[in-house]
Parts: structure tokens; C-alpha cells; sequence
């Protein structure tokens, strides 16, 4: 018998989006959120579907959403603000936990914090499971699997194209990110460094683009299905031509940030200015717009043995896809893994490609070395 899928924060713009994408595939999730009104009119517009209120600013409301063997979906963030507590009671309750975040701090949190825990108690915990950064995580592990087991390194880099309009759940989160310390992996553990560190560049379909380094869950989950992995790397493609110039102007921010109060000071500045509930790109927009990731294998003299391409969907449209998709599977099958996993893991590398292309992101071509 297949769980239940409770979607939290189903009024926000990813949420919303998310429950669209489960009721096109045929799901009837719970819809959760803050305001009841404002689920109920969206749990009616989809076909009468169940609804529940919860708020993070009450734990125990969050846990009472989730029961043995469901599947809960959050979408609440920011997550390093407002995750806490739907990681807390997917754990407590024996339910698997997906999420939308791409902010790195919270997908470290999930590994190192919450995620022995949540092996102990036999529950699957798979962070970061939309455009950030599944397409990464699919890419690199089809890289490395071509190559073969002369690859030691790997490294994925994300572009858009078509124009790129964040949402303000977006803007909000990577404006806490910048703040935090970012990591990498190297020589076989994760080590701490400032994100934009590195500036690399990458051919895109006949297109040399500059990218900046980023602290991903590629970082984690990598490693785990591929332990002959030393080295792994992610970049973010977003800003072109500026990209040296961020790299620069993160290393002077990391400088600023060890003073006393900076740190606290500029989060207190960022609550105040800015709000993550400001909609986002329509589905017009969307539809403009596209993404591009790179995988690329390399041995130990830095030699790119494999590259592969994917491409397709917005993030957006192919994070709310990629949840649906994502949690149809582990409610009609539940994981035989616990623990904070990443996709390759959870799912498989044939299955993981067959629903990234379901939601919109599949191979280009091979590419050679």
C-alpha cells in the first residue's frame, strides 16, 4: 500500500508548483501550510484534496503533519531559518523527507547533524532534491560511470539560458548563503572554504562560460555511491562575464565576516530588507528559460575522461517536477536506504535519469574528452 504525501509550505511559489506537478501525475498529496484559507482554496482548485496548518514557529504542529511511512515534502524556507523542524519530524515520525533547498549550510546540517541520526532510526533523508542539485548529482554520476574507475574527480557546473528571474524564496535564501562559509571536497573529506573561491571555465555546446566554485550536495553524495572519489567540485555559471569579479568580492566579504558582529549584523540587515514571499517567475517566463549542466570525470592528473550534458527546464517548472516525481516513487516504494543519501543513492542511476527526464532535464549527448 503506498504512503501518503504531505507537501508543507504548498501556498508558497516552489510549493505551489510542486502540487501542481503531483496532482498532473495523478497524486493526492495532504497540502500543508500556514494559513488555512489559503490551502484550502488551493487543495479545492486541485480536485478537493486533504489539507493540514502548520507553522515552523510551532514544532509540534509541523510533526503532527507526518505518521509512519509517509513521504513529506517541504519546500519552507529559508531552510537554515525555517528547516529545522520538518527534518525533526520526518526523523521522529519514520517518515522519508525530501526538500527544495539549494543553500548549502543547511545541506551540510542535514549530512553531518541529522543524518546519523536519521539512519538509526531507519529513515531517508534526501536534501536538495530539485534544480539545486539533482541535474549536478545525475550529470557527474554519468560522467564518472563512463570513465570508469580511473576517475578520481568530478565536477559539475550549472547555466541557465533564456533569461533568469529568481524568486524573491530565492533571492532570500542566497542572500543567507553568501553569509555562511561554504566546503568542498578534497583528499577524500569534506573541508570548509568560501564559495566563489574558484573561477573555471566550461564549453557548452561549442560556448566557453565562465563559472564560480559552490558549496553543493554533490560535495556528500557523490562520494557515497563512487568511494573511489578524492576530489568534487561544483560550479555555478549564473554571472558570466562578473564571475572573476564575485570571486574577488567574496574573498573581501569572507575578510569583513570574521570581524565581531558582522556576521549577525548583516543577517539582522537581510531580515529586514528582505522578503522571501514575493512570487516568481510566471509560467511565460518559465518557459523562456532553460538550464544547462556539465559532468565531467577526471583522473588524478586532472585529465576530463568523461563529459555529459544535460538540459532542459527551467528550475523552477523541474524542481517542482523532480519533487513529484521523486516522491510518487519512495510513497509507491519506499527507499531501502537510510540516512542523509543523495539521488544516485536513493534511486538508482537508470531510474534517477528516467525522472530527471520526466521532469524535464535529460542528456544532450556524450560529449568527448
Amino acid at each position: 500500500m503506498a504512503g501518503r504525501i504531505v507537501l508543507y509550505g504548498a501556498t508558497g511559489y516552489t510549493g505551489e508548483l510542486t502540487a501542481r506537478a503531483l496532482a498532473d501525475r495523478g497524486a493526492k498529496p495532504v497540502l500543508a501550510g500556514r494559513t488555512a484559507a489559503k490551502v484550502e482554496r488551493l487543495a479545492t482548485e486541485l480536485g478537493g484534496l486533504e489539507t493540514a496548518t502548520a507553522d515552523v514557529a510551532d514544532p509540534a504542529s509541523v510533526r503532527a503533519l507526518v505518521e509512519q511511512g509517509d513521504v513529506l515534502i517541504t519546500t519552507v524556507g529559508p531552510f537554515a531559518r525555517h528547516g529545522a523542524p520538518a527534518v525533526d519530524a520526518a526523523i521522529d515520525a519514520g517518515a522519508t523527507y525530501l526538500d527544495s533547498t539549494g543553500e548549502p549550510a543547511f545541506i551540510r546540517r542535514v549530512f553531518e547533524q541529522w543524518g546519523p541520526r536519521a539512519e538509526r532510526a531507519g529513515v531517508a533523508l534526501l536534501t536538495a532534491m530539485g534544480y539545486d542539485w539533482v541535474p549536478g548529482n545525475l550529470a557527474g554520476a554519468l560522467a564518472l560511470t563512463e570513465a570508469g574507475d580511473a576517475a578520481t574527480k568530478v565536477r559539475s557546473a550549472y547555466f541557465t539560458t533564456g533569461p533568469f528571474g529568481p524568486s524573491g524564496g530565492t533571492r532570500l535564501s542566497a542572500a543567507g548563503a553568501l553569509i555562511e562559509p561554504g566546503y568542498a571536497f578534497r583528499d577524500g573529506r569534506i573541508v570548509t572554504e568560501r564559495g566563489a573561491k574558484r573561477v573555471r571555465e566550461f564549453d557548452t555546446a561549442g560556448r566557453r562560460r565562465q563559472a564560480l566554485s559552490a558549496a553543493s550536495s554533490e560535495h556528500f553524495t557523490l562520494p557515497r555511491s563512487f568511494p573511489r572519489l578524492t576530489e568534487v567540485d561544483a560550479y555555478l555559471g549564473w554571472f558570466g562575464s562578473r564571475s572573476k569579479a564575485m570571486s574577488a568580492g567574496s574573498a573581501a566579504m569572507e575578510a569583513v565576516f570574521k570581524l565581531p558582529g558582522a556576521k549577525t549584523g548583516a543577517n539582522a540587515l537581510i531580515e529586514r530588507t528582505m522578503k522571501g514571499s514575493t512570487g516568481g517567475p510566471s509560467a511565460e517566463q518559465r518557459a523562456k528559460a532553460g538550464s544547462y549542466v556539465v559532468g565531467e570525470a577526471l583522473d588524478a592528473g586532472d585529465r576530463v575522461l568523461a563529459s555529459v550534458h544535460v538540459e532542459g527546464a527551467d528550475g523552477y517548472d523541474f524542481t517542482a517536477a523532480m519533487l513529484a516525481w521523486a516522491a510518487i516513487a519512495a510513497a509507491e516504494t519506499p527507499l531501502a536506504v537510510s540516512g542523509a543519501v543523495g539521488p544516485v543513492e536513493a534511486y538508482g542511476l537508470d531510474r534517477l535519469e528516467e525522472g530527471a527526464a520526466d521532469a524535464g532535464i535529460a542528456r544532450r549527448q556524450p560529449v568527448a574528452a
